[in-house]
């Protein structure tokens, strides 16, 4: 196969992908198969031969007939949408549930068509529509929603606070939100003013001893529930306590924001 043969076969297999417009992914996948098996033979016998800047264009034409640019154009396009609808519906649906509820516990429907319309409402959702670019997981674009819903329901849009909540809903993990559930329930169940408490060392020390010996933390899984510790600790929803005694566990302190955080993830019900 000749060079000048291998870009025109490149330049027809574009036109063919742009008109894949239903199925983007598959139809630039065969595409990409398609051009790129005969065109690596010649790259590598091109190569095998000595003829490396030879070699070197082949590749370049190849790499442009895969249409990679449009494949990301194409896909992005409809994965953009496709995230904001389900954003938009998560949100619509958890709103629907938060203004229930607040009519139950006698807000008026004027009170509440105002915490929706305000500019601090407008702000959380335009910052959870940028962080749904971030994500292909709808479960992540779920927890956006409980969080502007329930900051509704809170009365509590802060800009910052907000903005800190929702690039932690797309960041953090299944894991990473079970660890911090569990510590604060532990924590707020021992020492429901830990930081009213002058003594946090302590109180944090035997949170963890108890941890431990429920399981929670052992000597196998301790490197995952440190990383999502460290996780958790870059968004400044806690901190590891340093302590004289040495140990293999963790001293590790959920901060009032991380509580804050867990309580704008909790499902919302009409009759609570």
């Amino acid at each position: 196969m000749s060079l000048p043969e291998n870009e025109v076969a490149a330049d027809n297999q574009r036109r063919r992908m742009e008109e894949l417009s239903k199925s983007p992914v598959g139809g630039v996948i065969e595409s990409a198969i398609s051009v790129a098996r005969p065109a690596v033979a010649v790259a590598s016998a091109l190569v095998a031969s000595g003829n490396t800047a030879t070699g070197l264009a082949v590749a370049g034409s190849i790499i442009g007939g895969l249409g990679i640019v449009d494949w990301f154009r194409r896909l992005g396009s409809s994965k953009v949408d496709e995230n904001l609808d389900s954003l938009g519906q998560a949100t619509e649906d958890a709103l629907d549930r938060v203004a229930n509820t607040l009519r139950e516990h006698g807000t008026s429907i004027e009170e509440i068509k105002a915490r929706i319309e305000s500019p601090e409402f407008k702000n959380g959702m335009a910052s959870a529509s940028l962080q749904a670019l971030r994500t292909t997981q709808k479960d992540r674009l779920n927890r956006m929603a409980l969080i502007l819903a329930n900051g509704v329901r809170e009365k509590d849009l802060s800009s910052e606070s907000l903005d800190d909540m929702m690039r932690a809903a797309v960041e953090l993990t299944v894991d990473d939100i079970r660890v911090l559930s569990y510590i604060s329930a532990k924590q707020s169940t021992k020492f429901p003013r830990l930081f009213q408490e002058m003594d946090i060392v302590n109180n944090t020390r035997s949170v963890w001893q108890d941890l431990s010996h429920e399981n929670f933390i052992t000597a196998q899984n301790q490197m995952a529930i440190r990383a999502s510790l460290a996780r958790l600790q870059s968004f400044g929803f806690g901190a590891e306590v340093a302590t004289t005694d040495s140990t293999w566990v963790p001293r590790f302190t959920v901060f009032p924001s991380g509580m804050r955080f867990l309580s704008r993830l909790l499902a919302i019900d009409a009759t609570d």
